[in-house]
């Protein structure tokens, strides 16, 4: 992988500073780089504290250690979800919906038909996109549909920018923070105004005086590219006003409004005990995207992100997002820690900016080699059939909606199966749905207390991850919070999960619609999220390290359905 060329940590907020290669990271803390010692000399009064940070030292201790009390988290409810309730980053790594070379196959050149009925933002397609085989010469349509405004509004703009922008490295950046960032540069806004805001007016100037409820669809074309937007017409005049400024908050406001909620004082434990689990050399960039909300290498200037990004502050006061939303969630977690931030290894958020640039990068070339329409709605996924041809998609994907909490598999198999093209037409065909608490909502006691006893196969594991290597001074020691914390990560839950199946008679409710599970899976692991590699293999380790900060828990589990007609 080629090493980006980071900019040398040597700025001050108000001036110019540095702006040379840095070739030499600062061999303390991994984070930064330097043109040269000088150039790191005079930044170190500017360092230092980043360098020096508590947080960095493996005898660093959480404050309900320090303070010899019980964490907040053994508590009775002290808020399960802080902050609001939108999730508009994804919780779950993206993957690539096709993976044509296990399908179709790498040659393949007729039409593909995707639908994301429960999309979420719009990661899985960046990630599909950018993994079409070079081959791939036929006409691709994607199908977004989220029933949460918010969602949708980002969707549509950060497309609008895909699209219209023509330089694609000013589109790349844009984008990232568009998506991400809380606060964005002067000249993503002028793009949001000058650009994207023109082609939304027009249509709200042209139907103005439509009834609130109508349905209006619009297509804007590009080359050989479309976007296609179905929104009612409240929904559209709700679209336009993403792209005003939040109404009394400035950047200072913006970010005193956030940090509330991450880094809320009631929430200190929920954070260290996050930090008990991670690398001590992650704990400091961690801690400093909790306090700016800015994906960039940790040592880039942040003094052009003045403008609060209105696709997250839009018409709140507020942050929209749980406290521990992050970014790094959406993406897999594997690929992101293998992408170069030259000496600055220890930059896990520099690593996913860069990873984001090449990733939307390969994107947005692809989209300018290939036949692209998009269709993007606001419905729910149980009346998406009115919206979408019967039997035309290669690939569904329904998200988590198939739990039992949401449509339920039933539902989920009875509305999208009918939409899946015939096996005549394309055998490879495939529903995916994802079951995020299906083993938890399956567990019993019984099921907890065998897998606790010190014998057990999950505890003979865990042990070889994590050594003892001191007696813990008392019930809340970060040792024994870190083994609770990483438990799940070494159990194995096929037979919670099949208990599940069985209960709820998938291959049954299936088999009535024409339609079976797969039992060899072509587009995601069953498991994708639990460890693959035996304690003691090469990069074992490696991974069970990694794998606290990805946010998942390994119980996650991807059903493939295919059609048997």
């Amino acid at each position: 992988m080629v090493t980006p060329e980071l900019i040398c940590a040597n700025w001050n907020f108000g001036s110019t500073g540095c702006e040379r290669i840095g070739r030499h990271g600062c061999k303390d803390c991994q984070l930064v780089t330097y043109c040269s010692r000088e150039c790191q000399k005079a930044n170190w009064p500017q360092h230092k504290p980043s360098c020096k940070s508590p947080l960095r030292k493996e005898a660093w201790q959480p404050a309900w250690t320090l303070e010899g009390r019980t964490p907040a988290f053994m508590g009775g409810g002290l808020g399960q979800v802080f902050g609001d309730k939108k999730y508009l980053w994804g919780n779950v790594p993206a993957f690539d919906v096709l993976q044509l070379d296990k399908n179709e196959g790498a040659d393949y050149s007729g039409p593909l038909r995707i639908l994301f009925a429960a999309s979420g933002d719009i990661r899985h397609v960046v990630k599909t996109i950018s993994e079409l085989p070079g081959s791939y010469s036929g006409t691709i349509e994607v199908t977004l549909n989220d029933r949460d405004g918010d969602i949708v509004a980002r969707n549509i703009i950060l497309h609008l920018v895909a699209l219209v922008v023509d330089d694609i490295a000013i589109a790349v950046d844009c984008i990232i923070h568009l998506w991400y960032s809380a606060l964005i540069r002067e000249s993503d806004w002028n793009i949001l105004q000058q650009q994207i805001r023109p082609l939304i007016e027009e249509i709200c100037t042209k139907t103005a005086a439509k009834p609130p409820g109508t349905i209006l669809g619009k297509t804007w074309s590009f080359d050989q590219r479309s976007l296609r937007v179905v929104l009612a017409k409240s929904a559209w005049d709700e679209l336009l006003r993403y792209l005003d400024a939040p109404p009394g908050m400035d950047a200072q406001r913006a970010q005193q409004v956030r940090t509330i909620i991450t880094l809320a004082e009631s929430r200190k434990d929920y954070r260290d005990r996050y930090m008990c689990c991670i690398p001590p050399a992650h704990r400091v960039a961690f801690h400093k995207f909790r306090e700016d909300g800015l994906v960039l290498p940790f040592g880039y200037p942040r003094g052009e992100f003045q403008v609060p990004n209105p696709t997250l502050y839009y018409g709140r006061c507020s942050w929209p997002m749980p406290d521990n939303a992050d970014p790094r969630h959406g993406w897999p977690a594997e690929e992101v820690e293998d992408t170069s931030t030259g000496r600055a290894t220890a930059d896990i958020y520099g690593k996913l900016f860069f990873y984001l640039r090449g990733k939307i990068s390969a994107f947005l070339m692809r989209l300018h080699s290939i036949d692209a329409s998009f269709k993007l709605l606001q419905v729910d996924a149980a009346s998406i059939s009115d919206y979408v041809d019967p039997a035309s998609f290669s690939r569904i994907d329904v998200s988590n909606i198939s739990d039992y909490g949401w449509l339920g598999i039933h539902r989920t198999l009875l509305y999208m199966v009918p939409l899946l093209k015939p096996r005549l037409e394309n055998p490879h065909a495939t529903l995916i749905t994802l079951f995020m608490n299906a083993v938890e909502e399956t567990l019993t006691d019984k099921d907890r207390l065998r897998d606790l006893t010190p014998h057990s196969a999950s505890s003979l594991k865990l042990v070889r991850y994590l050594p003892p290597d001191r007696r813990p001074t008392s019930r809340y020691d970060p040792v024994i919070v870190k083994v609770n914390m990483a438990r799940d990560l070494v159990m194995d839950y096929d037979a919670i999960f099949d208990r599940y199946s069985s209960k709820l008679e998938f291959q049954k409710a299936a088999a009535l619609l024409g339609a079976a599970m797969k039992h060899t899976h072509s587009i995601i692991d069953k498991w994708p999220y639990k460890l693959k590699l035996r304690p003691g293999k090469s990069g074992a380790q490696e991974e069970f390290d990694r794998a606290p900060g990805g946010g998942l828990s390994s119980k996650e589990r991807y059903v493939e359905w295919r059609l048997t007609t």
